[in-house]
């Protein structure tokens, strides 16, 4: 078996005699004498965990131990410095902010190589957390629950064909993200994406911006551009808020749909343009139709096929799962104090209502690692009321959790066949099913080969019928 690696950086002293004592506590080290000569060894390996040798006025900035933290994201520090070295403010506070722990010289190696190991542990666990989320983030979208599952799903059926799409859902809910999948499951992929705010152009210049122009079609048009409709050839138009667009454009794009041409702003000819439309809205516009703001025929041109994104409230399940993957994406962009969330945050999360969907969830996370001064982020922290009497919740939950994982469990070691292992769990085949529905086990969601831990929406190996494929039987209790 290969000796596990460490990176030892040394900033003052020789580090001969401590290189000799992990060697001899069965560690294999990489050795650099600054801060640079660290990095290039990050960038090049694969080290857990890395040991800061420094002396009693170590030269070590916050920017300099950024960088090393930035290169080697999956690395935990320890310090092994002189006791004067914690006297200094600045580096005191580099040490509590930036490392796992640290020791004081003289080095005592097996003392030494017990902190070093328990910083490796931790690394690994993080590694294992992260490739975990990275199953719960399909087609670009987190969760793993039931709703975001059938959200996949419908995304998956209506990428493979060519007609156009609309999306509807509140603001902040997730429809461009819906869009994005959408142009990347299907055969367009590698053509480009281009979204258009429909909401957020001026009215004065939007024909231009969507059509295009010619050379002296008007003031100030000194050549000729093209449009956001031409450069979506060969790819995917998303029309965002497109309840916004005025009438006069909307008999223009519902041209461009019925013919697949465009006419600039001042020509004469027109342009033929291959691409795929897909429109989202946060208003009803079958209502906005009835009120004379949207064309009935551009509606049912756009109407061919509809996705409906449904607000966090509906997918409470994915809340913490959000929230985590928020957590690692802004902690990543920044150094924060915070090194994760407080259960009582994760009660707080529950009971919000979330009005502002999925954006809000994001701005809260993101306002909560630059404001908190604590290691694991509060309510207080998220602008979130503290629960009352959540112990019982919480204990609910985990309930909850363990079933989950004993039913994913079982079919993994039953080959996913749901008679063998409705037998192993003593109940029906048919309650098995309702079981699965109610924690959103989907059998094709699972990859081959997953641990049973913390699968949550996920399930076996072959495709196994949903509820709408097996005639409604989720509405069977």
């Amino acid at each position: 078996m290969h000796p596990p690696d460490v990176l030892c950086l040394t900033l003052d002293g020789d580090a001969t005699g401590i290189a000799a004592q992990l060697v001899a506590q069965g560690w294999a080290v990489s050795h650099a004498r600054n801060v640079q000569a660290a990095q290039r060894m990050q960038a090049h390996g694969d080290f857990p965990v890395a040991l800061l040798v420094a002396g009693a006025e170590p030269a070590l900035t916050h920017a300099a131990v950024e960088s090393l933290l930035d290169t080697g994201p999956g690395t935990e520090w320890v310090a092994l410095c002189e006791p004067q070295a914690l006297q200094e403010p600045a580096f005191r506070d580099l040490v509590l902010d930036s490392f796992f722990d640290h020791q004081l010289m003289p080095a005592d190696g097996p003392e030494l190589s017990i902190r070093l190991r328990h910083a490796r542990e931790r690394a690994l666990l993080h590694r294992l957390r992260r490739d975990e989320r990275h199953g719960h983030d399909a087609l670009g979208m987190v969760g793993q629950g039931l709703v975001i599952a059938r959200l996949r799903a419908a995304i998956r059926k209506v990428a493979s064909t060519e007609a156009p799409v609309l999306i509807g859902g509140e603001s902040g809910s997730g429809k461009e993200l819906a869009a994005r999948a959408i142009h990347q499951c299907s055969q367009r992929a590698a053509g480009p994406f281009v979204v258009v705010n429909c909401g957020a152009i001026a009215p004065t210049l939007i024909h231009s911006e969507l059509f295009g122009h010619e050379r002296g079609a008007f003031t100030g048009a000194s050549s000729e551009r093209r449009g956001l409709i031409e450069a979506a050839h060969g790819g995917t138009l998303f029309l965002d808020e497109i309840g916004d667009l005025p009438l006069d454009l909307q008999t223009n794009l519902l041209r461009f749909l019925q013919e697949k041409t465009i006419a600039r702003v001042g020509a004469v000819r027109h342009v033929k343009v291959d691409a795929r439309v897909v429109a989202a809205s946060h208003v009803d516009l079958a209502e906005a139709v009835a009120v004379g703001r949207f064309r009935e025929d551009l509606f049912y041109r756009l109407n061919v096929l509809s996705i409906e994104v449904q607000p966090l409230r509906k997918r409470m399940e994915d809340v913490p799962v959000l929230a985590q993957h928020f957590f690692d994406r802004c902690a990543t962009a920044g150094r924060s104090r915070a090194r994760g969330f407080s259960r009582q945050s994760f009660e707080a999360m529950q009971a919000h209502t979330w009005p502002g969907n999925v954006r809000e969830l994001f701005n809260r996370v993101q306002r909560a690692l630059v404001m908190t001064e604590r290691r694991l982020i509060s309510p207080d922290d998220l602008g979130l009321p503290t629960v009352q009497g959540a112990m019982g919740v919480a204990l609910n939950v985990a309930r909850t959790a363990a079933e989950r994982d004993v039913i994913c469990h079982t079919l993994h070691r039953m080959s996913h066949n749901v008679t063998h292992a409705a037998r192993e769990l003593g109940v029906s085949r048919m309650t098995l099913y309702r079981l699965m529905d109610k924690h959103g086990i989907v059998l094709d969601e699972l990859p081959r080969g997953a641990s049973a831990a913390g699968w949550g929406a996920r399930g076996g190996m072959a495709p196994i019928r949903t509820r709408e494929d097996m005639g409604g039987l989720g509405a069977v209790r």
